[in-house]
């Protein structure tokens, strides 16, 4: 029992290192927003949706809700902190039209954690405390690392990994895997199946970055060049997160 405990700390130490570099990578893409002073194309609702992800993940973890998952708490509340600045400096930069529509999201994201914390706390007690933020928090943590997979399809259909960031891949199956055996180790399966999920995730994009690692946006020539071009930069642009940004996850 002891060392199944120990490996339980370990892995929950260890997810929470390979979380903090998921969540930072948008740093990058943020730089580069502040320095043009202008969202480009790209859409702010990754970011709102990976805090939401957070805040839900960081009350599920907290002793009154969750018992020993003070780990869950503290990796995604740091979250919670870098997404709500990302979601900030989208909101200044951003034209008029996608302020607005990112702030209608923003408002219905702090509603959901709101009534879903507010019931938890004050119609549920014990385990139906537990039950009913755990689905929520692990609902949305799917949500986010499903992200991907539109990129992924890029992927395969290109035959170019462009796209695609090896280290961001990367923490994404570090990410899932500590956390998944985390889950595994303390019988939790809230923790367990969304990050099996991001682990599994997290595998086929490495499989694929393996496949067609020779190839970085090299397979089409002449006037396609453009079209292919402006076929990825957008849904790249427009729906990589920093989910895969996000979810560190619990």
């Amino acid at each position: 029992m002891a060392i199944i405990k120990i490996l339980h700390t370990l892995f929950g130490i260890f997810g929470n290192i390979s979380g903090l570099f998921l969540f930072l990578a948008p740093m990058i893409t943020f730089k580069r927003v502040i320095m043009n002073k202008s969202t480009e194309q790209f859409s702010g609702i990754p970011y709102v949706m990976t805090l939401l992800n957070c805040l839900l993940s960081t009350w599920y973890g907290l002793p009154f809700v969750s018992p020993n998952n003070m780990l869950v708490s503290i990796i995604n509340g740091t979250g919670a902190g870098l997404e709500a600045f990302y979601v900030l400096v989208f909101l200044i930069f951003a034209p008029k039209k996608e302020k607005a529509k990112i702030s209608g999201i923003l408002f219905v994201v702090l509603s959901i954690f709101s009534t879903v914390a507010l019931v938890s706390m004050l119609a549920l007690h014990g385990n139906n405390r537990k039950v009913f933020s755990g689905f929520a928090a692990a609902i949305f943590s799917i949500i986010m690392y499903g992200s991907p997979l539109s990129i992924m399809r890029l992927v395969i259909k290109t035959k170019s990994v462009e796209y695609m960031p090896f280290f961001l891949s990367l923490f994404v199956f570090l990410c899932g895997t500590s956390w998944f055996v985390y889950g595994l180790l303390g019988k939790d399966p809230f923790i367990a199946v969304p990050n099996g999920v991001g682990s599994l995730l997290g595998t086929s994009q490495l499989i694929l970055y393996a496949i067609y690692r020779e190839n970085k946006g090299q397979s089409k020539k002449g006037e396609e060049d453009g079209r292919v071009e402006m076929e990825l930069e957008k849904p790249y642009e427009k729906e990589i997160p920093n989910t895969q940004n996000g979810d560190a996850k619990a």
